[in-house]
């Protein structure tokens, strides 16, 4: 299984990005999908997370300027993130946690960081 995120890049305070992480390989079910972000000297810390029946928790934050959708059918998350400060800055990772086959448990994957800076 593959994760493979994109969208990142600089914008100025105030400004948008959309990030997008599609999952692929061998999956047979998707529970949870989210971001977490890692700022500089910071420890990871969830941003936001959607389930499969389309249940969602945010950050607080975050609340209000971010919006985490998905697409089943696709194993794809999105992270609309508006009214972005500088304090968003961060390397964002987005994970899946699913599994490939009927049985076991699901387990959690990860993409690899796409950096988000917001100039003020």
């Amino acid at each position: 299984v593959q994760l493979q995120a994109y969208g990142g890049g600089l914008v100025q305070a105030g400004g948008s990005l959309r990030l997008s992480c599609a999952a692929s390989g061998n999956i047979f079910s998707t529970n949870g999908m989210g971001w977490y972000r890692q700022a500089p000297g910071k420890q990871r810390e969830l941003v936001a997370v959607i389930i499969f029946g389309g249940s969602t928790n945010y950050k607080e934050s975050v609340k209000g300027r971010f919006t985490i959708s998905r697409e089943n059918a696709k194993n794809t998350v999105n992270l609309q993130m508006d009214s972005l400060k500088p304090e968003d800055t961060a390397v964002y990772y987005c994970y899946a946690q699913l599994k490939q086959s009927s049985r076991g448990s699901p387990a959690f994957y990860w993409g690899q960081g796409t950096e988000v800076t917001v100039s003020s």
